[in-house]
């Protein structure tokens, strides 16, 4: 698959406003990627496709994850919001035929984020989170922390997204605790 595929395929997919949204964090990504030496492709790719199943009704998704045996966490069918990644994922690579393990994986852990996260990951993850239409309080400071570190960027918003959710009141699903520790740990041997 080339961009113009993934953009073609992102844009028959998707609402306008869903698809804006889209573009938005395909630029952010874009700037991402050059600036933390990812491949841009790649990024381009994972960024037009990480929403391609955010719009199915949720009691559809999931109905396609139990399917497809992606529930993972009781929180899962709790928060079938957190679906639509692995899903896209999933079907990219099976019923599509795209193999890029690394692009999957961006896009199945672009909500939840996931222990051990690459750069591309990462940077999806935080693009998704940060692209230039988003407008919450500290936005800004998270997308140059982004900038100047990616992996502490990331950290950031994982940090911004838990406390977003417990000042809402919102359960906070597992997977996103345990890419929150596993990225608090890598930044202790990276201070080291």
């Amino acid at each position: 698959m080339d961009i113009q595929e993934a953009y073609n395929l992102a844009c028959s997919s998707m609402s306008k406003k869903r698809f804006s949204h889209t573009l938005g964090v395909v630029r952010w990504a874009q700037e991402l990627a050059i600036k933390h030496q990812v491949d841009g492709e790649r990024a381009q790719i994972a960024a037009y496709l990480h929403d391609l199943k955010k719009e199915i009704d949720f009691t559809q998704q999931i109905a396609m994850a139990k399917e497809w045996n992606l529930i993972r966490y009781p929180e899962d069918e709790d928060n079938p919001q957190s679906l639509h990644g692995p899903l896209a994922a999933y079907w990219l690579e099976c019923e599509y035929g795209y193999k890029d393990r690394e692009v999957l994986a961006a896009i199945a852990h672009h909500t939840l984020g996931a222990p051990g996260m690459g750069s591309l990951e990462m940077l999806i993850y935080s693009a998704d989170l940060t692209e230039p239409q988003r407008s919450f309080p500290d936005v800004d400071k998270l997308r140059q922390s982004l900038y100047d570190n990616l992996e502490n960027g990331t950290l950031m918003c994982v940090e911004h997204t838990l406390n977003y959710l417990r000042k809402s009141k919102r359960s906070i699903h597992p997977q996103t605790l345990l890419t929150y520790e596993d990225l608090k740990r890598r930044q202790k041997f990276a201070d080291r």
